[in-house]
């Protein structure tokens, strides 16, 4: 083989190599935000029930009008869903922040790897007038 075709053939090993690497790197970037998107959707399900605590009365095992049953531990989760759900495909769901009576925070930590090691954690502040959720990695 000439110079000239030898060349051509480690030119495009390198790009194929880039070609793949790009690829790869594309892949992860999606679960990541498909990740991140079904938290988000798994979190504003948890504060639509979190809302419905706090409108029950505490005569139904509501809050009555206040967030302050929903306790930062297992037995305040339990009032909003069942186990199988605060530890489902898309991450682990906790109550970061004990309910107040104006206020609960929720917490989503998903299971996709992030660049740095980390997994994506997801909070969603619920008060009687609407939801925030914030990405906080």
């Amino acid at each position: 083989m000439g110079q000239n075709q030898i060349l051509l053939i480690i030119l495009g090993m390198i790009i194929i190599g880039v070609t793949i690497t790009v690829a790869i790197t594309l892949v992860q970037e999606n679960a990541i935000t498909a990740n991140r998107d079904s938290m988000a959707s798994d979190l504003l399900n948890l504060s639509a029930r979190a809302m419905q605590y706090y409108s029950s009365p505490a005569a139904n095992g509501g809050g009555g009008h206040s967030f302050v049953g929903l306790t930062a531990d297992a037995a305040g989760m339990a009032k909003l869903v069942s186990t199988a759900f605060s530890h489902n495909g898309n991450g682990e769901y906790t109550i970061s922040s004990a309910g107040t009576a104006g206020q609960v925070v929720l917490q989503g930590t998903g299971n996709a790897f992030l660049s740095n090691g980390t997994l994506p954690v997801i909070t969603c502040t619920v008060t009687p007038s609407g939801n925030i959720v914030t990405i906080i990695n």
